[in-house]
């Protein structure tokens, strides 16, 4: 054997070793503190592209937040249960469902937050009409204007809402902006929007920076989802809009005339605060500034509106998802109505369990989701479910193109209803900061079902007769792509 046919065979028996040592390796470490899909998709992609596989467990394998983070948000966390333990003050508990007091109990042990009542909402389903009021409640602001949103981005359509916090920081009234990096950073303006705000004299900052070079780092699909809107903590707006053109000016969108559809809440009483609360952490996150304001009185809303409320901040900063454990818990509440609006629906095995329970105990079970998709991988992912969800009786809405219905919200039985930026798919629950709103009132379930009734018109419904002409290629897109969602 001369030296080259030596050299060969000791680089293919050395390749052959490193690749059973990541095989091991992997079994061992991957895993470990994962759910069972999640590893077992992890290591498939190792196990059938061993190098590639590795190099992408190692750049976003971790779905948690750098540990420094994590201490921080648990510090935050430990405040709010100081500054708010004895605030509570909500309706007649004796008119609760039985199982409400546990899961209230559950979100304040996870996110913190307490229920607080004597508080009024009103639902915005159209999407210029929610910018214009947001953009007038600014117009009125005296003492600070909290602006946080996953994608905040100047153009035509945006260009009033801008005008209003740069009138009010003009006039004096202290203006703070979050937006998240990455999401914003990906559309159309991004240096224009920071630009402008700079020059208004507003206080910018971006939400998990992926800055390597000014040392801020994390996995770069840790992302801040949020959508919170609070003027001097007497009104707020969250629930699913960004502030960006409802096409996203994205010239793919454009081209399909593709239009967001979006649902947000105005809300107004002592829960306004707690949204200055979750924004005030953000910033604290951010800035390491703690931002002090004075809370304001509020008097006792009609009884149409006297609604109790808790805010569940959920995230990689949290040890728990806190967002899926609130879902569950009210699908297994549910006595006789579930309907679930959600643009990226990706259950996990938990929720799927869940939801057939619920149509196995006579529960009515509706889905509302879009009849095209915006994101391939997820919108083909989220098809592998329908069959097993038409199987146990669920009833699928398509809303139809060329609209994206991006609404999240989720009502059960008569008085229960949540309201936020959580998708139900699995980088909601673990990847992304989130903020859901859990509303208890007839009234405030009264309007989502009016809400729902309106997505039922403008929606044709998926039989399983229908579902099972689907062409082949289309199955197999949709079961590749369910894999690759669970590489979480």
């Amino acid at each position: 054997m001369n030296f080259e046919e030596f050299w060969a065979l000791f680089v293919v028996v050395g390749l052959l070793l490193i690749d059973l040592a990541i095989r091991v390796v992997a079994i061992i470490v991957v895993p470990r503190n994962r759910k069972p899909t999640a590893g077992m998709a992890w290591l498939l992609a190792i196990f059938f592209i061993p190098y590639f596989g590795v190099l992408f467990f190692l750049l976003i394998g971790n779905p948690k937040l750098p540990r420094h983070r994590r201490r921080k948000q648990a510090e935050v966390d430990r405040a709010i249960l100081e500054a708010t333990h004895g605030v509570e003050r909500v309706s007649d508990t004796r008119s609760w469902p039985s199982w409400f007091e546990g899961i209230v109990q559950m979100n304040r042990n996870l996110g913190s937050m307490p229920l607080v009542g004597s508080n009024s909402a009103q639902l915005i389903g159209e999407y210029q009409d929610s910018l214009d009021q947001m953009a007038a409640a600014i117009r009125d602001a005296k003492a600070y204007v909290h602006v946080e949103f996953y994608i905040f981005a100047l153009d035509k359509t945006t260009a009033p809402f801008f005008d209003a916090i740069g009138e009010a920081a003009a006039r004096g009234v202290t203006v703070r902006v979050l937006l998240d990096h990455i999401a914003s950073m990906r559309v159309r303006g991004y240096k224009q929007t920071l630009r402008r705000l700079t020059e208004m004299g507003v206080q910018w900052h971006l939400m998990l920076p992926v800055q390597p070079f000014k040392g801020k780092y994390q996995r770069p699909d840790l992302r801040n989802h949020r959508k919170i809107l609070v003027v001097d903590g007497e009104v707020a707006f969250m629930g699913s809009q960004n502030i960006i053109d409802r096409g996203y000016n994205k010239r793919s969108n454009e081209k399909r005339g593709l239009k967001w559809k979006e649902l947000v809440a105005r809300v107004e009483g002592p829960i306004v605060s707690g949204l200055d609360a979750i924004f005030s952490s953000d910033w604290y996150l951010e800035t390491g500034e703690v931002i002090v304001t004075e809370i304001p009185a509020f008097d006792q809303p009609g009884e149409e509106q006297n609604l109790d409320c808790q805010l569940v901040p959920s995230g990689p900063g949290f040890r728990n998802e806190n967002n899926l454990k609130l879902f569950l818990s009210l699908l297994y509440a549910a006595k006789e109505r579930i309907i679930i609006t959600s643009p990226y629906f990706v259950p996990d095995e938990s929720m799927l369990y869940a939801i057939s329970g619920a149509t196995q105990r006579g529960v009515h079970v509706e889905l509302f989701v879009s009849e095209i998709g915006d994101q391939a991988l997820v919108y083909h992912a989220q098809r592998s479910y329908y069959e097993a969800l038409l199987r146990t009786g669920v009833k699928i809405y398509l809303y139809k193109a060329p609209y994206i219905l991006h609404s999240k919200h989720f009502s059960i039985d008569h008085d229960v209803a949540v309201i936020g930026s959580s998708n139900m798919d699995i980088r909601s629950f673990e990847l992304n900061a989130e903020i859901s709103l859990l509303v208890r009132g007839a009234s405030f379930v009264r309007d989502m079902r009016e809400i729902e009734a309106g997505y039922r018109r403008d929606s044709r419904e998926l039989t399983l007769e229908e579902w099972k002409q689907q062409p082949l290629r289309s199955t197999v897109l949709d079961n590749l792509a369910r894999l690759t969602s669970a590489l979480q």
